[in-house]
C-alpha cells in the first residue's frame, strides 16, 4: 500500500522506481501511475516532486546550472578562466555522487533510445551553457572568450561524464572532469602545430 506523500527519501525512491522502469519497458510506455506504485507511493506524491516524468531524467541539469554559475562567480578575482572552470567542476561532487553514477548510466540508456529525449538533453545542456557564459562575462571576460569556456567546459563535463561511468575506481567526479578539461587544453594547443606538420 503507498505510504504517505511525506516519506523523507519520496523522491529518490521515485527517481530510482522511473529509471528503472524507462530500462525495463521504455519511456514512452512507462506512466506516472507505474512509477508511483513501483516505489509505493502516489500520483500525487509524483508531482510533487517532478513536474513531468520527463524531469526524472533531467530535473539534476538545473541543480548543475546553479552549482557551476555559482561556483563561477565565487572564485577569486584573480584566477583564470581556466580555474574558473576547475571550480565550477569541484562543485558538482555535491550532485555527481557514487549512487547518481548508477543513475547516470540508466539515463544514458534512456535518453539514447528516445530522438525527443535527446532533444530536451541538448536544450538542458545550451542551458547550462548560457549560464556558464553569464558568469564568465561577469567576470569580465568578452562574449566570445565566455561563450568559448562554456562550450570548452561543457565539451569536457560530458567526456568527464563518459568515463566517469566506464571507470572501475571511485575517484570522485570532480577529478574525471578536470582530467578531461586538460586533455582538451592540450589537444587545443597541439591543433596548430599537428596542421603544420601534416600539410
Amino acid at each position: 500500500m503507498p505510504v504517505s506523500r511525506w516519506a523523507p527519501d519520496a523522491r529518490e525512491r521515485l527517481e530510482t522506481a522511473a529509471l528503472d522502469l524507462f530500462v525495463e519497458h521504455g519511456y514512452e510506455e512507462t506512466t506516472v501511475a507505474q512509477i508511483a506504485d513501483r516505489a509505493g507511493l502516489n500520483r500525487a506524491t509524483f508531482f510533487r516532486h517532478f513536474t513531468e516524468k520527463r524531469e526524472v531524467l533531467f530535473g539534476g541539469e538545473d541543480m548543475l546550472t546553479g552549482l557551476f554559475a555559482d561556483a563561477i562567480r565565487a572564485a577569486a578575482t584573480e584566477v583564470t578562466l581556466t580555474e574558473c572552470l576547475r571550480a565550477a567542476f569541484a562543485a558538482t561532487e555535491v550532485a555527481m555522487t557514487p549512487q547518481q553514477r548508477v543513475k547516470a548510466a540508466k539515463r544514458v540508456l534512456v535518453v539514447a533510445a528516445n530522438s525527443e529525449l535527446q532533444e530536451r538533453g541538448l536544450l538542458k545542456q545550451a542551458r547550462i551553457a548560457r549560464s556558464i557564459t553569464a558568469a564568465l562575462r561577469e567576470r569580465g571576460a568578452d562574449e566570445l572568450t565566455a561563450r568559448l569556456g562554456a562550450e570548452v567546459g561543457m565539451l569536457a563535463f560530458r567526456i568527464a561524464v563518459e568515463r566517469w561511468m566506464a571507470a572501475d575506481g571511485d575517484q570522485p567526479f570532480p577529478f574525471h572532469a578536470a582530467a578531461a578539461l586538460s586533455d582538451l587544453q592540450a589537444r587545443l594547443a597541439g591543433l596548430d602545430s599537428r596542421s603544420r606538420r601534416s600539410g
